[in-house]
């Protein structure tokens, strides 16, 4: 079982740089990058460069990973192992939904319309 995750330098830019941006926290950040990474029905690709930001399983889902791979696995329409859920489907989704995230950002040019964005997109 592997508790530590890998993302690649890109991703782990756009998360200090959101952070620095909305001032949320990079684990915050990242589970609404794999929240709106879910939304997309095609499976998002493998990361091969993983020369990002190390992080652990446990501050990255903490007392919701049960949740996030049932999602993953709901997403992904069949049952996943462990090995698989975390990091590489785990970290495939974080890669896609960073840049969703980042591009929300953007288009909404500060922390508070991006938030109303956000809350848009569930309604």
């Amino acid at each position: 079982m592997n508790f530590r995750l890998k993302t690649s330098k890109v991703t782990g830019e756009k998360l200090v740089s959101l952070q620095a941006a909305t001032g949320l926290t990079w684990n915050i950040l990242s589970r609404i990058a794999v929240a709106l990474s879910l939304r997309d029905s095609s499976i998002p690709e493998l990361v091969e460069n993983k020369s990002g930001v190390d992080i652990h399983r446990n501050a990255m889902t903490g007392e919701n990973d049960y949740i996030y791979k049932a999602l993953i696995r709901q997403h992904a329409k069949r049952n996943i192992s462990d090995e698989e859920y975390f990091p590489d489907l785990f970290n495939a989704h974080l890669e896609r939904g960073i840049v969703l995230l980042e591009n929300e950002y953007k288009h909404a040019g500060n922390y508070e319309k991006l938030l109303v964005n956000l809350i848009k997109m569930e309604n």
